[in-house]
């Protein structure tokens, strides 16, 4: 009655302690408590002359639905970002380390819940020799054959929840890699609209300030002619050839970001330089979305994939405590084997004549303080991921809010840029009516020509800034997907 007893309290003991354990247990960090940004309240930004200039409307109402970069309404860019999306080796990877990481995950799943059971099949041929024992005056037997079929069981109980810990670590993991798959396809997607739209813009520019240089050449020309009938001083010639190298000098930087802005796409797309983009996009044709969300911090934490792999990391530190704690404590393992024996291969499953049954428990007694040490690095590598969690919500809510400043810059600016263009462009048509009537010089035509031409680029540059950096909110607030 006593040993009943014992193994009762002895089995609600083990039962008691497989429920339990050990290190902390992760909680979900808290939402950011700011309700806006700096620049994120509901406002609208200025509005613009001419393509791109509509005004902004800032909601934090607003959701991201479905692939953001379609809101350009380009369907040239839309087909690049989904060849990006399939060919990109950069995807692939990623890809390929969340299988990874699923896989480990089963594997250890398997191993670590379940008991391990092993089947062996062995045969050998042996000779004895009674004297090599001490036995003398014992005949020698002949050589035989001992055959031996067995099946084994183990199995370890997760007595304070290491093996739990583990597999949360390992799954923590798979989150990881799986939200940082989503996290690289909206990278990519980013970097492709981005490198699209500087692309258009520098082939404007580059268009440009070739007819810049078209226009100081001509000048050049007048002013020779009026150099060698004397009516102008050599220097007023060298000022002319002065400008046109100037005009000159900046195609070739031009030309230089129109390749590698072409090689890079490329690259994007999952094909090589020399597939480089020949047509860019044009900017007029892409639509600047009038409705933009400014979506809540908390929103913003839940949805960028980087704070959720951040999380992820986290917990996966959370975890590891566990395991390292889990190693101070007692382990007990159970085997069992049951098998057979013989010397004729035909009799080796007809009887079972070996078995065994064992328990084996281990204390870590003396481990000359390492085990302690694993435990407060396990500590600190959760403090670090914990750290690192917050500066990693700091730095995306900063991004949210220098996108929605820039945005609000970037259209005062572009109504500035297309104002002056605007002046440019009447002064210009003025020119050339005088220019017409014979008022007018064809050299100082020229020069109402130049500062049109360079006052356009500018107001392509503020124009692409608009596109590119509403690309640039949306990429910061996390899309969906």
């Amino acid at each position: 009655m006593k040993r009943e007893t014992t193994r009762v309290i002895l089995a609600g003991a083990l039962v008691l302690a497989a429920g339990c354990a050990t290190g902390p247990d992760f909680k979900t960090p808290a939402a950011p408590a700011s309700v806006n940004y700096e620049a994120g309240e509901d406002v609208r930004t200025a509005a613009a002359r001419g393509p791109g200039g509509v005004a902004q409307h800032f909601n934090p109402a607003a959701e991201i639905s479905g692939p953001w970069w379609e809101a350009f309404g380009s369907g040239d860019l839309n087909a690049a970002v989904q060849t990006a999306l399939t060919n990109s080796p950069t995807l692939a990877q990623a890809l390929a380390r969340l299988r990874r990481a699923q896989e480990e995950y089963r594997a250890a799943s398997g191993g670590l819940r379940y008991p391990e059971m092993e089947a062996g099949l062995s045969a050998a041929r042996k000779k004895v020799n009674p004297e090599a024992m001490g036995m003398t005056g014992v005949p020698e037997p002949d050589p035989f054959s001992l055959f031996n079929a067995s099946v084994s069981v183990s199995y370890a109980f997760d007595l304070f929840g290491k093996n739990r810990r583990t597999l949360e670590a390992l799954k923590a993991q798979v989150d990881r890699r799986d939200i940082e798959l989503g996290g690289a396809r909206q990278t990519l997607a980013a970097n492709v609209v981005l490198a699209h739209l500087r692309l258009a813009e520098t082939e404007k520019r580059l268009t440009a300030a070739r007819e810049v240089v078209a226009a100081r050449q001509e000048q050049l020309n007048i002013a020779r002619k009026r150099w060698e009938a004397g009516g102008i001083s050599a220097s007023d010639l060298e000022l002319q050839g002065l400008a046109l190298a100037q005009a000159q000098a900046a195609l070739p930087s031009l030309e230089q970001q129109r390749g590698q802005l072409g090689r890079q796409l490329a690259v994007y797309l999952g094909r090589e330089p020399a597939e480089a983009i020949q047509t860019p996009l044009d900017l007029d044709d892409l639509r600047l979305p009038e409705e933009v969300p400014a979506s809540l911090p908390a929103e913003v934490a839940k949805q960028r994939p980087d704070i959720r792999a951040a999380e992820a990391v986290w917990r996966q530190a959370c975890a590891n405590v566990g395991v390292a704690t889990a190693d101070l404590y007692p382990r007990i393992a159970l085997t069992a084997s049951l098998g057979s024996q013989t010397t004729e291969a035909g009799d080796l499953l007809g009887s079972l004549n070996v078995w065994s049954v064992g328990a084996d428990l281990m204390q870590p007694v003396f481990h000359g303080g390492e085990l302690r040490a694993k435990k407060r690095a396990a500590v600190a590598a959760y403090d670090e991921a914990a750290a690192a969690y917050r500066e990693t919500v700091l730095r995306g809510l900063q991004e949210v809010a220098d996108a929605l400043q820039a945005l609000q810059t970037d259209a005062r600016e572009l109504a500035a840029r297309s104002d002056a263009a605007n002046h440019a462009r009447v002064v210009l048509d003025t020119a050339t009516k005088q220019q017409e009537e014979g008022g007018l010089s064809q050299a100082a035509l020229l020069d109402a020509k130049i500062r049109q031409l360079q006052a356009e680029g500018e107001r392509i540059s503020a124009q692409a800034a608009r596109l590119a950096d509403t690309a640039v909110l949306f990429h910061a607030l996390g899309g969906r997907w």
